[in-house]
């Protein structure tokens, strides 16, 4: 779904300009999204398999919620309208914890350049797995892994996930550590 975004300058600060998220991508100009990784007191984490329809990584794993933050929208109140529409899950700020931003450019083809800065959140919550509801669009499947399972299938070539690059999974896997210690 196309969407107007606003743009950043290389510093992460609002250019007071925006577009469409398309036209970002075709000249690969830097915006913003956000991750959020989900998981319960049994250390499970929600991984969600991207739609075999989208522009980017068709049919790899991925964060459990990620999404672009529309302009002049926050970054935390992105977070929370894409859970609730990738997974059906309702969640307030508080549940949100903000644990850094990432700055990523990968030149998927001539006429899609994904230049984003990332803000990601955990979000340690108890939940009904059975009663999350997919937005059929952008996720093919959600499922719980354990994070030595995650952990131990990214030290595999990233074994069907996103290639999100080292550093971030070093990130993403260190704060899910401390909130699964």
């Amino acid at each position: 779904m196309d969407e107007y975004i606003d743009l950043l300058d290389k510093n992460g600060n609002k250019t007071g300009k925006t577009c469409l998220k398309s036209e970002a991508h075709k000249k690969g100009l830097l915006h913003a999204s956000t991750h959020i990784w989900i998981f319960n007191n049994k250390s499970e984490i929600i991984i969600q398999k991207r739609a075999k329809n989208k522009d980017t990584f068709p049919n790899l794993w991925d964060v459990s919620v990620a999404g672009h933050i529309s302009a002049g929208e926050k970054p935390e109140t992105s977070a929370l309208r894409e859970v609730e529409e990738e997974i059906g899950l309702l969640l307030t700020i508080e549940q949100l914890d903000f644990i850094s931003i990432f700055k990523k450019k990968v030149k998927h083809h001539v006429n899609l350049i994904d230049n984003e800065i990332h803000h990601i959140y955990m979000c340690n919550i108890n939940f009904d797995f059975d009663s999350l509801k997919v937005q059929k669009e952008e996720v093919s499947e959600i499922k719980l892994i354990t994070l030595k399972k995650l952990i131990d299938s990214l030290k595999l070539n990233n074994n069907g996930f996103v290639p999100h690059g080292e550093n971030y999974y070093n990130l993403v896997l260190e704060n899910l550590k401390k909130y699964n210690s």
